[in-house]
């Protein structure tokens, strides 16, 4: 609120500057401006009294992200009156299905993003690896705080590693990329679906006999669930999906009201590396019903983003690294998702498609 007021301000004072340069008009100069604050002032009061509603899904790991947002615009803005709104997604309500076999991440979102359009609410948040490579007109990504520990982890049943757990070892994931680099590191491992919210994943660890599940660190972290981390996996393992670790503050395109507050929030690190991410992902028109992973670090002034596409067994992994300026990690993106296509990539995802396709009709 105190940005946009200053912005005002300053497009007032370039008014005063004018009246200076012609006396004669000094008088009406100070009355335009005077008039101009009053109004910005008693707008932004308004604002104040009206309460700010955030958008989110109702699972723990969500509302924590949620009212980790809550708690960094009341620091910021401690007359704003803010408040959660809980959505429930199509997502949230199939539990039973795969998300590649239900239309993949935009099931977790769409909901949301229809009440931020339809002005029920003011934002949304999201975890950035739930977002569809599109987002709907109208709509941008307002802001990407910093990033939480963006690595897949390892939770076992009898405290053994990756490379510790039994031949034919059950792991509990619904992710195909996840399951696509385990099936590649270890062939003999069985994969079994997993959905639903953290803390259901980690009891069907149990009631299910599974031996291991495959979690994201963020997720565990936030919910203050360390302690059951048996294994923070390597990257040479399991390299992360796009965003992984990351919220995304979704708001309306041309907001005065809203974007300079998110804008606070915004970590540049973190933009530019999920930025450069989520253009890999873009450029192979990619989503949940793809093994595709993408994770870049920045390291002395150089984005360095390694990509990944894999065949659904595994059998198959094309994956490269390209490093360039952190002024270009869009740029950086489509390069390496174009190098991964001309290796041989473009004849993954057409197969990949074609089954989709079969198995929506069927």
């Amino acid at each position: 609120m105190h940005q946009q007021k200053g912005e005002k301000t300053h497009v007032s004072l370039r008014f005063c500057q004018q009246g200076r340069r012609r006396p004669n008009r000094v008088v009406v100069g100070r009355l335009i401006l005077w008039q101009l604050c009053g109004r910005q002032l008693r707008r932004v009061q308004s604002l104040m009294t009206e309460f700010f509603k955030i958008g989110t899904r109702a699972s723990k790991l969500a509302l924590w992200q949620a009212n980790w947002v809550k708690s960094a615009l009341i620091e910021a803005y401690p007359q704003q009156n803010i408040e959660l709104v809980t959505i429930t997604t199509k997502g949230d309500k199939i539990l039973d299905i795969p998300l590649a076999k239900v239309g993949g991440k935009g099931l977790f979102v769409k909901e949301i993003e229809q009440a931020l359009l339809d002005g029920r609410i003011d934002i949304a948040v999201h975890s950035m690896k739930d977002m569809p490579a599109e987002i709907p007109a109208g709509l941008c990504i307002g802001a990407i705080p910093a990033r939480e520990d963006p690595a897949d982890v390892l939770i076992s049943n009898n405290g053994l590693h990756f490379s510790e757990l039994k031949q034919g070892a059950v792991i509990g994931t619904s992710s195909l990329r996840r399951g696509a680099q385990i099936r590649h590191a270890r062939p003999d491992i069985v994969i079994v679906p997993l959905r639903g919210n953290v803390e259901t994943r980690l009891k069907k660890l149990q009631t299910e006999n599974l031996d291991a599940v495959v979690l994201a660190a963020a997720g565990i972290k936030r919910l203050n669930l360390e302690h059951r981390i048996t294994e923070y996996l390597n990257s040479d393992i399991m390299l992360p999906a796009v965003g992984q670790g990351a919220l995304g503050i979704e708001i309306r395109q041309n907001d005065p009201d809203v974007q300079p507050m998110i804008t606070a929030l915004d970590d540049p690190h973190t933009h530019a590396i999920v930025t450069g991410e989520r253009a890999f992902l873009n450029h192979l028109g990619g989503s949940c019903q793809v093994p595709i992973a993408g994770h870049g670090v920045i390291n002395r002034n150089t984005f360095n983003l390694t990509g990944l596409v894999a065949d659904l067994d595994g059998s198959r992994i094309l994956k490269g690294t390209l490093s360039g300026s952190i002024d270009s990690t869009e740029t950086i993106g489509i390069s390496l998702a174009q190098q991964l296509l001309d290796q041989g990539a473009d004849n993954i995802l057409e197969q990949l498609q074609s089954m989709g396709s079969a198995n929506h009709g069927s």
